[in-house]
């Protein structure tokens, strides 16, 4: 069968759980031309038994029982990734300090090798992403880098951009703005706040925040009002994904917004790398961020990530450390910084092994199933989710944009009671989490998840909805789900 996920994306378009015509419009070809297509099990069953990455879900661990639906917050365990731990960890007590030459691969080289793996997933040339710190201490350092640029007068240098001519000379007041949206993951406000201020510039002026029109998304056409409106603004900085409603942003059209207006384009890619296909080069983004304990699976505060277009080698990071010096001359211990001519330059500390490992594992089991197909997988479990969300559950709303191009991974469903619900899926196994004020984040991850697991997610939220056992749950004040 040429499109093995056709009948997940029917149903979604109007054809119902059991469409009548079929894959291509083919009846009774096995997957929607049949009248048993009409129950969903028959149909899950058949998606999963014609699906070329069913298998891919054996290397992963999820325990028996568990509906696990909260891979955009920590992916699960592989064999790839333990073993790849594992070897580090022998290679820790058997080689000692020998490790960081005599090891195999050295430990010295781990960033930018981990870099070069990560690169092709987000289209990037290899020495443009090296693999080091936490995702927020990535952001604090690039944010304040390309504030420094813009202070020094620097601005983005790109083609075909009339404003991104290389100068930064805004109307006025010199103090560069940075924009940012309503929806942001509020870490990611902290640390350009941080870095606004430590540079004696008051983030209550010039950290500018595109509002939301409907709570759940934002539009890219307010992203370029904004940048009409203020012609201060020196880095726009956006996700590629929000963390709440799941909406997948158009990173090459604020990109190309950003550089109209004279602006470098940041973005935290958090909530989409290892899920959705980049392409950081062809879209001209300057710097990106992510981690790689959600979707890239490489465990809890797994080490971090990041992306400099290949035109900013050379900047000196606004957070030097030892470990971002040139590789040649590093352990010279000369007292004269001199950063490395590539995205390992944004390294600071000595990289955390034992966090750093399971990425190795991990990162290679998703380019050996290919991140396009793992695209095309989670984009048919989506389809079938919402697609039996709107048949089964008229009391929840979906808040995740429907078009393929403006969907990440995951799916919000919005009830009143959603923490209750959440709380209520979780005691019966189902992995979900909450997000205030009224989302259910569901993540159906494409490695992993079958069909028929989606379907029995939406059987426990029907179930507990029509007995009310979510009632019996009290709301908390906060903490981690």
């Amino acid at each position: 069968m040429d499109d093995p996920y056709a009948p997940a994306r029917n149903a979604l378009a109007g054809e119902g759980l059991g469409g009548s015509d079929g894959v291509d419009g083919r009846a009774g070809d096995g997957l929607t031309g049949d009248a048993a297509d009409a129950d969903p099990a028959v149909l899950a069953a058949r998606l999963d038994e014609n699906d070329p990455l069913s298998g891919f879900a054996d290397r992963y661990h999820v325990p028996d029982g568990v509906l696990y639906m909260d891979g955009n917050s920590l992916g699960p365990a592989s064999d790839a990734a333990l073993a790849s731990l594992d070897r580090v960890v022998d290679e820790w007590r058997d080689l000692l300090i020998a490790g960081w030459t005599d090891a195999d691969p050295p430990w010295f080289e781990v960033g930018e090798r981990l870099g070069d793996a990560l690169a092709p997933l987000v289209g990037a040339e290899p020495d443009e992403v090296v693999v080091g710190n936490s995702i927020t201490v990535n952001l604090h350092t690039l944010v304040g880098t390309f504030l420094d640029e813009l202070l020094a007068g620097n601005g983005p240098e790109r083609e075909g951009f009339e404003r991104a001519d290389g100068t930064w000379a805004p109307d006025g007041d010199p103090d560069p703005a940075v924009l940012v949206n309503e929806l942001d993951f509020p870490s990611d406000h902290y640390a350009i706040r941080a870095q606004l201020r430590g540079r004696g510039i008051d983030p209550d002026e010039k950290l500018r925040v595109v509002p939301s029109r409907d709570g759940r998304t934002i539009d890219p056409r307010d992203v370029e009002a904004a940048l009409a409106a203020h012609d201060d603004v020196g880095i726009v900085f956006m996700p590629t994904a929000l963390y709440r409603s799941g909406q997948l942003f158009d990173v090459e059209r604020i990109a190309a917004a950003a550089h109209e207006a004279g602006a470098y384009a940041g973005f935290d890619a958090a909530h989409s790398a290892g899920a959705v296909p980049h392409e950081f080069d062809a879209a001209g983004v300057d710097f990106a961020v992510w981690c790689t304990y959600k979707y890239l699976n490489a465990g809890p505060g797994s080490i971090g990530a990041l992306y400099v277009a290949e035109r900013h080698h050379g900047l000196t990071p606004a957070l030097a450390g030892w470990w971002g010096h040139e590789k040649a001359t590093q352990f010279e211990m000369n007292m004269e910084y001199t950063p490395a001519d590539s995205a390992g330059a944004w390294q600071i500390g000595t990289p955390p092994l034992l966090s750093a490992a399971p990425l190795e594992g991990s990162v290679e089991l998703l380019r050996e199933a290919g991140i396009e197909r793992l695209r095309e997988r989670s984009l048919a479990l989506t389809d079938f989710l919402i697609a039996l969300v709107d048949d089964r559950l008229p009391e929840i709303a979906v808040g995740t944009p429907r078009a393929h191009a403006a969907r990440g991974g995951h799916v919000a469903l919005e009830h009143p009671d959603a923490e209750r619900l959440s709380e209520a899926l979780t005691d019966r196994g189902a992995v979900v989490d909450f997000r205030p004020p009224n989302a259910v984040r569901v993540c159906p991850a494409a490695p992993y998840t079958s069909f028929a697991d989606v379907l029995d997610v939406v059987d426990a939220i029907e179930a507990i909805l029509d007995g009310g056992a979510h009632e019996k749950y009290a709301t908390n004040d906060g903490g981690v789900t």
